[in-house]
């Protein structure tokens, strides 16, 4: 009786999902604006949207040598309003991170950047001042100390290509993912002092197994949901690994329906809702964003494709959400741009 319980309630919420009706999107070419004259950008790297709904993107300012000839790269970190207009720029180029990489939002509208090909994590003010630095730039978690270096995974104080960041807003708590040399979070306080870190590189049998806290390569993403779970992107593993705070394994996300050489776990967002009904993953290997219920973390729609076109993907590389629903997308290699879709439904 207990068994035909089961089965009836798992047909049930089967049903449930099915007749779910995911929100649907369509691209708005209007944003954003044409850049200033004479600017251009390079890989954008990272994107994230404050509590005013200002767009900042990260730009690695990594222009071909024709393009010098008649233009010259952006600012590494600019602002825009809903509208699509520059309102901000700022980042000195020579001490932000290089392979400037994702970045994200505080409670205090602080913006927060890492990069793949350094070894430091940066707080800047939302006026640009650069406020905290963790790690020493050039100095990475290594046996000797150099990029090249066999990768240790544990330093305290030393970072190695850091992929991302996201502040608990309940105490301040910094959590990295320490993700292109390292293969871990790791967690300081609000001042900057090492609290703990989870995570390893998997074995070929652990990535085959899906052992929880163990990533197949690269770190690639961490976000926060409402609850205070943290989200993880294990690009290779193609899934998200969630945790709670002090790193205890909840559960995996897998992401697309087959694998893929780049991978599929790029980047996550939350729907704006209180409940954050639906996530948002760039599954980058297919050019495309997968549309998730989740609580469950079953798909249920996707958009885009590989191409130039406008609402086609090049290396999409990180998405953000504003409150009213909007997805932004900033793409990477030769896309080197940020598309807006706007909900429809």
């Amino acid at each position: 009786m207990m068994r035909k319980w089961i089965v009836l309630s798992l047909i049930a919420c089967s049903c449930v999902l099915s007749a779910q009706e995911a929100p649907f999107f369509e691209v708005d070419p209007s944003f954003p604006k044409p850049l200033p004259t004479g600017w251009i950008n390079g890989q954008v790297g990272g994107i994230c949207i404050d509590s005013h709904d200002h767009v900042t993107i990260v730009d690695r300012r990594n222009i071909t040598e024709e393009e010098t000839e008649t233009a010259v790269p952006t600012p590494p970190i600019m602002m825009f309003n809903l509208e699509g207009d520059l309102i901000n720029s700022f980042g000195n180029p020579d001490l932000v991170p290089r392979g400037i990489h994702s970045c994200f939002f505080d409670t205090e509208d602080n913006v927060w950047v890492g990069g793949n090909q350094d070894s430091i994590a940066q707080k800047y003010s939302h006026a640009g001042k650069l406020l905290m630095q963790i790690g020493t730039k050039d100095v990475f978690d290594t046996v000797d100390g150099t990029l090249q270096g066999e990768a240790l995974n544990s330093g305290k104080e030393h970072l190695h290509r850091p992929s991302a960041v996201v502040v608990d807003p309940d105490n301040g708590d910094i959590f990295i993912s320490d993700g292109y040399g390292n293969r871990r979070i790791v967690v300081f306080d609000k001042n900057g002092n090492f609290l703990r870190q989870w995570g390893r590189q998997a074995t070929e049998a652990e990535i085959v197994a899906g052992t929880p806290g163990t990533f197949a390569n690269t770190v690639h993403c961490i976000a926060m949901n409402n609850s205070g779970e943290i989200y993880v992107c294990d690009r290779f593993g193609d899934r998200i690994q969630v945790f709670n705070k002090m790193g205890g394994y909840l559960r995996s996300i897998h992401i697309g329906e087959k694998t893929h050489s780049r991978g599929t776990a790029w980047s996550v967002a939350f729907s704006p809702d209180l409940e954050q009904e639906y996530l948002y993953v760039v599954n980058g290997g297919w050019e495309k964003i997968e549309i998730l219920d989740h609580a469950s973390g079953i798909s249920l729609a996707a958009f885009g494709r590989p191409g130039h076109q406008i609402g086609h993907f090049t290396h999409a590389h990180t998405v953000a959400v504003d409150s009213t629903g909007s997805i932004y997308v900033a793409e990477t290699s030769t896309g080197r741009r940020v598309q807006r879709f706007n909900r429809s439904n």
